[in-house]
C-alpha cells in the first residue's frame, strides 16, 4: 500500500528565495521592528479518509479550542433515518437535502472553466504515477484566500474562479459548500478549513469572522514555537481526517517564522447503491505503467448506463442517496493524460456533456485500490494566472493584517482514495476501461478496468469532488 507523502509542506515555511525577496521590500511596508518575512497561507491540503477507531498519539489531550478565535458552526443536518423506518423523519431529511440542492441550482453557478483549467493543469502530466486532485477543495481554499487579499492579488483569484466580485464569490462559495455538505450518519462529505495564526501578529477580526461565516473556517492563534500549539494543530488535522494520516501528521512542526498556516481538508465516505459481492472478487492482472500486477477485481453484471466518446468509454457506480463515481477508460493505445486535452472527454469529466449513452447490460470488472498523491500547486496556480500572492513585492494581504509583509510560500495538495466492495472511503481518483467512439453492441458490454484509467467522484449536485488518474494498483 502506497502511503501518502509527509504533510510537512502543508505548513507555511519560508523558502530562501522568498526571504531574499522580502529583504528588498521598501522599509515603509514593515511596521514592526522585527519583521517576519514568512508565508501567510500555507497550503491547500485535501485529505480524504475513512472510518474506524483510531489511536491518537500524544496530541490527543490537547484541545484546539483552547486557541480558538472563531469557530465554524456547521449546519444542523437531520440524521438519515433509512427508507421506510420513520416517514416523518425521512421527509425532514429529504427536505433538507432538497433545499440545499435547489439553492445551488437557483444561483446557476458556472464552475466549468475553473474545473477544466485546473484538472488539465494538475493531472495532465503524471509521469506514469497515480495522481489525485480535489477541484472543490482547491476552489474553497482559493475562495478563502481571495477574502484575505485585495487589489490585483484578489482579481487574479476571482478571474480563475469565474466570480465577478468578492460578494458574488462569498455567495457562490457558501452555496457550493452547503450543496456538497453531508454528515447524516450514513454518508459524509465535509469540507473543513482552519487558520493557524502567529499570536505575535495582529489580524483583522472581521476578516476572520467572514471566513468562519462564509467559508466555515475556524481560526486559531498561538505561539508558533510552542509544542502545545503544534499538538493542537496536529489534533485538528487528525480529527478532520479520522486519524488516517496520523503517521504523517506526527511529523508536522511550525516554522518559527510562520505568520499563518491554512489547512483545508475533505472527508468523504459513501456506500455503493449496489454493493459488490465479496465472494465474486477474484485476482486478475492490472497492466500498469510500471508493469503488470496481480490484484483483486470486483465483478458485477446488471443493466446500467454505458457512456462512450472519442477515445474513451465510461460507466458509473452510484452512491446511496446521491452522487456517483465515474470510471473512464481510454481506448487501447490512448493514455489517460491524453483525455484531458480532449474536449469531449473533459466535458464528460466535469459533467457538462454526457449525451452519448445507452442503457445496456454492463459486465463490470473494477480493481480494488488505495491510491494517494501529493501535488505542489504553486507552479500550476501561477500558470493559471494567480501569481501575485506568491510575491512579497506584489501581494496584497491588507484585509488580513497590516503588521507585516505577507506572501504564500507553499501550496500543497494531498489526497487519498480507496474503494472496495462496500463503497468509497476518503479522497478522489478513479478511471475506467473498454472501447471507444462507436456505439456499443446491442446485447451487453464488458467493461474491464485492467489498464490505466480516470475516475471522478461527484457530489449530490454533480460537482466533481475528486478526479484522479490510476496508472498503477
Amino acid at each position: 500500500m502506497k502511503k501518502t507523502e509527509k504533510l510537512q509542506d502543508a505548513i507555511g515555511m519560508v523558502g530562501e528565495d522568498l526571504v531574499n525577496e522580502a529583504k528588498e521590500i521598501p522599509k515603509q511596508t514593515k511596521k514592526s521592528k522585527k519583521v517576519k518575512w514568512t508565508a501567510a497561507i500555507a497550503a491547500c491540503l485535501a485529505l480524504f479518509l475513512v472510518l474506524g477507531a483510531v489511536f491518537l498519539p500524544g496530541w490527543s489531550s490537547v484541545s484546539p479550542k483552547a486557541y480558538a478565535l472563531a469557530l465554524a458552526q456547521y449546519p444542523d443536518m437531520p440524521d438519515y433515518p433509512g427508507r421506510g423506518n420513520n416517514e416523518a423523519k425521512y421527509e425532514k431529511w429529504a427536505d433538507y437535502r432538497r433545499d440545499k440542492r435547489n439553492a445551488y441550482y437557483a444561483l446557476d453557478i458556472d464552475l466549468g472553466s475553473f474545473f477544466s483549467a485546473t484538472i488539465r493543469e494538475f493531472l495532465s502530466d503524471t509521469d506514469g504515477e497515480n495522481r489525485v486532485y480535489s477541484p472543490l477543495n482547491v476552489y474553497m481554499a482559493l475562495a478563502m484566500t481571495a477574502e484575505f487579499t485585495d487589489g490585483n492579488s484578489r482579481e487574479q483569484i476571482l478571474s480563475l474562479l469565474g466570480a465577478s466580485d468578492i460578494e458574488t464569490l462569498r455567495r457562490e462559495a457558501n452555496t457550493v459548500w452547503n450543496a456538497s455538505y453531508v454528515d447524516d450518519g450514513s454518508k459524509k462529505t465535509v469540507l473543513a478549513s482552519s487558520l493557524w495564526l502567529n499570536k505575535d501578529v495582529s489580524f483583522k477580526q472581521d476578516t476572520l469572522e467572514r471566513a468562519a461565516e462564509n467559508y466555515y473556517a475556524s481560526s486559531f492563534s498561538g505561539d508558533v514555537t510552542s509544542e502545545e500549539y503544534t499538538k493542537a494543530f496536529r489534533k485538528w488535522l487528525s480529527d478532520q481526517t479520522d486519524g488516517l494520516l496520523d503517521d504523517s501528521i506526527e511529523q508536522l512542526e511550525f516554522s518559527p517564522e510562520t505568520v499563518m498556516a491554512l489547512a483545508t481538508t475533505v472527508n468523504f465516505y459513501a456506500r455503493w447503491n449496489t454493493e459488490f459481492k465479496k465472494e465474486k472478487t477474484e485476482e486478475a492482472t492490472f497492466h500498469g505503467t510500471s508493469g503488470d500486477k496481480t490484484c483483486d477485481f470486483m465483478y458485477a453484471s446488471y443493466d446500467d448506463t454505458y457512456y462512450w466518446g472519442e477515445k474513451f468509454s465510461a460507466i458509473s457506480q452510484s452512491f446511496t442517496d446521491g452522487g456517483e463515481m465515474y470510471f473512464i477508460l481510454p481506448d487501447e493505445g490512448v493514455s489517460a493524460e491524453e483525455l484531458f486535452d480532449n474536449k469531449e472527454a473533459m466535458d464528460f469529466i466535469i459533467g457538462t456533456n454526457r449525451k452519448n449513452n445507452t442503457y445496456i447490460k454492463v459486465n463490470r470488472s473494477i480493481p480494488k485500490f488505495d491510491v494517494a498523491s501529493t501535488i505542489n500547486l504553486t507552479e500550476g496556480l501561477q500558470n493559471l494566472g494567480v501569481t501575485d500572492i506568491f510575491s512579497f513585492k506584489e501581494s496584497d494581504f491588507s484585509p488580513l493584517t497590516d503588521d507585516t509583509a505577507v506572501a504564500v510560500s507553499k501550496a500543497t495538495h494531498g489526497a487519498r482514495v480507496m474503494i472496495d466492495e462496500e463503497g468509497c472511503k476518503a479522497v478522489a481518483f478513479t478511471m475506467l476501461e473498454y472501447a471507444g467512439s462507436p456505439p456499443p453492441p446491442d446485447d451487453f458490454v464488458d467493461f474491464v478496468l485492467d489498464r490505466p484509467f480516470i475516475f471522478v467522484i461527484t457530489s449530490q449536485v454533480g460537482l466533481p469532488l475528486f478526479v484522479g488518474v490510476v496508472n498503477n494498483i
